[in-house]
């Protein structure tokens, strides 16, 4: 109930939303970062909106760092723009691969956060979500990129 409250009010102060999702991929571990929300259910990349008077790449370190406690160390890859249809009508998702990162120390849960953490690619949580599946498998599987979210 939350999150669609949190969705309506947005919709009704910017009817076109945007935001940013990051693939956190640890090649030497062959894993990537998953979060899971108190607020929505299963297991998806982190990310967000991007705020007024912020570029995409301002709020996906800003994400990462809230949802993950991930730094930056080199730039990340923009794989894709999508459209998210399931959110909205008008909602697009920026997609990023980042490689070089840091994370100081692991995520605690929150009240946004659930729980956050490294997942092999061949054991992912069964409650993963569909999109951050497809996401996965076009990155790393070669799987036809979806223009949906």
């Amino acid at each position: 109930m939350r999150g669609r409250l949190f969705h309506l009010y947005f919709l009704l102060r910017r009817p076109m939303t945007f935001g940013v999702r990051g693939l956190i991929h640890d090649a030497g571990r062959n894993s990537v970062f998953l979060i899971r929300h108190t607020y929505v259910p299963g297991w998806q990349l982190p990310g967000g909106g991007v705020e007024i008077g912020e570029t995409a790449l301002q709020a996906l370190e800003r994400e990462l760092s809230e949802e993950g406690n991930i730094e930056l160390s080199g730039p990340p890859v923009l794989k894709s723009i999508h459209f998210n249809r399931h959110a909205s009508r008008r909602d697009h998702v920026a997609f990023y691969l980042i490689e070089n990162f840091r994370q100081p120390s692991p995520k605690l849960a929150d009240r946004e956060i659930a729980e956050a953490g490294f997942f092999p690619l061949d054991r992912l949580p069964s409650e993963t979500t569909p999109a951050t599946l497809r996401r996965i498998a076009e990155v790393f599987a070669g799987a036809a990129l979806s223009q949906d979210w």
